[in-house]
């Protein structure tokens, strides 16, 4: 087995045992623990964030194509590196290759995108009404961060935080996932190697909550970025709130999919079932509420279970794989919890349904029919491989269906009515409405959520808007 050490970093330093606690980080697709991770005690903390401060007071002031240059190189190593890290990442948290080195690719794109962007964070010139006075706008870096990433994208979560707060002038200090480390070492590394200075970016692992206690208390600190669950988000938001910093929030969702009848059933059918298994549906903008109209409904169903049948299951590792494990052992009794009670309340399980009789953390595709809206299903979020198929005649109730829930991060339509479509962006309470097609999480197009999922954006023309504070200027 060849998985990459574990350890801080912090000041530019790696830090690894040295009397530190530690968990063990495991491969969810056999249960063998791959490695020790070092978690943060109170003087690691502590170094972070005096590094952290120190570090921003040059960094603020660096010239965006300083900036720019380090953000490109590391999308050139990302792109170099792509195969080992990806093996890595496969490991400890479970994900097909393919699908590892594409998050990959993809997050050099990220980086290119925001070392362009650094270098437009414009200010402006406001006319004044004497001539002898000048009036302008300026936009600065808020100060240090702190970010906070989950582990089901931990290498396209972390750059994004990394990136925006880099780019922006400001220092950060990013807690990753424990059960998924590698990636966010990776990327530490790669700022490392192209020259970024020590304490501009420090990466600090331990238990989630003392963590983030820590930091948001912090006066260091004035922003906190967090991708993860609702409940958590909340508090941390509140925690932020209290001690007046901005929050961006990326929280849960439950996205809702509407199946016209006048759509294309054989493609929407196919491209839902592949992305419902991408990443073992553990993915917040996964299709998780499939509303179906009675017309077609018969057709999608049968269509897409056919689909649904064709994924291979097995080791992230295997070329074959089309779906991997889920990334923790709890995850395979809440997908339990789910079924049964969706059975409980009169659905129908059409495929699928139990865990896999195997090593690791697997659970089957599954698909649920004739699911009632009040099942668990359809109002808490699976993060798992399981779609429950609904019914509905009619569009106003549909709409009305799918905005029924707190959640509002992504929403799916599926249409060959400009009308509806048309409707359905206007009407759909969602962060982003994908048409016909799975359009979100590109470098240039924001990323975010309504309602409870979320606060702000990442990614886009807005991506530093959190990163940057307004500054007016007026001089005689």
């Amino acid at each position: 087995m060849n998985y990459t050490p574990l350890a801080l970093y912090i000041d530019g330093e790696l830090l690894a045992g040295d009397g530190r606690r530690h968990q063990d980080v495991v491969n969810p697709a056999t249960g063998e623990i791959l490695g020790r991770l070092p978690h943060a005690d109170a003087a690691d903390l502590d170094r972070a964030l005096r590094a952290a401060q120190r570090a921003f007071e040059g960094w603020r002031l660096s010239s965006p194509m300083d900036r720019a240059a380090i953000l490109r190189q590391v999308a050139a190593f990302t792109r170099e590196r792509a195969d080992a890290i990806a093996r890595h990442m496969t490991l400890d948290q479970g994900k097909p290759l393919a699908e590892a080195r594409n998050e990959l690719l993809s997050c050099a794109d990220h980086a290119d995108w925001h070392a362009e962007e650094c270098r437009r964070i414009y200010g402006r010139v406001i006319p004044a009404r004497k001539p002898e006075i000048r009036q302008m706008v300026l936009r600065e870096p808020v100060g240090v961060c702190a970010a906070f990433t989950p582990w089901n994208f931990p290498y396209n979560q972390a750059i994004r935080k990394i990136c925006a707060a880099v780019g922006a002038g400001c220092a950060i200090i990013l807690k990753g996932p424990e059960d998924a480390p590698s990636a966010v070492l990776a990327i530490a590394r790669m700022f490392h190697d192209a020259g970024l200075p020590p304490g501009v970016l420090n990466v600090v692992w331990g238990v989630p909550s003392e963590i983030s206690d820590t930091l948001i208390r912090s006066p260091i600190v004035r922003k906190v970025s967090f991708t993860g669950s609702v409940a958590v988000g909340k508090q941390l938001a509140a925690l932020a709130g209290a001690h007046m910093k901005r929050v961006t929030m990326e929280l849960g969702g439950h996205s809702p999919v509407i199946v016209h009848e006048d759509a294309d059933v054989a493609r929407a059918a196919r491209h839902l079932a592949r992305f419902k298994v991408h990443n073992a549906g553990q993915v917040c903008i996964s299709p998780t509420r499939f509303y179906v109209h009675d017309r077609i409904h018969d057709a999608f169903v049968e269509a897409f279970v056919a689909e649904m049948r064709k994924v291979r299951v097995g080791d992230g590792l295997d070329e074959h794989t089309d779906m991997g494990p889920l990334a923790h052992a709890r995850r395979v009794p809440a997908m339990t919890r789910f079924v049964e009670d969706a059975r409980a309340r009169g659905a129908r399980v059409l495929l699928g349904g139990n865990p896999l009789d195997r090593p690791g953390f697997f659970f089957e595709p599954t698909v649920v029919g004739d699911v009632p809206d009040d099942a668990l299903l359809m109002t808490e979020e699976p993060f798992g491989p399981i779609a429950p198929i609904a019914r509905f005649s009619d569009e106003d109730d549909v709409l009305r269906r799918a905005n029924a829930l707190p959640y509002g991060l992504s929403a799916y339509v599926f249409t060959c009515s400009l009308r509806r479509a048309h409707r359905a962006a206007q009407e759909l309470q969602a962060g982003m409405v994908n048409i016909n097609h799975f359009g979100s999480a590109l470098p240039e197009t924001p990323f975010g959520g309504v309602k409870d999922s979320g606060i702000g954006s990442e990614g886009g023309s807005e991506t530093f808007d959190g990163y940057l504070v307004t500054k007016f200027v007026t001089q005689i």
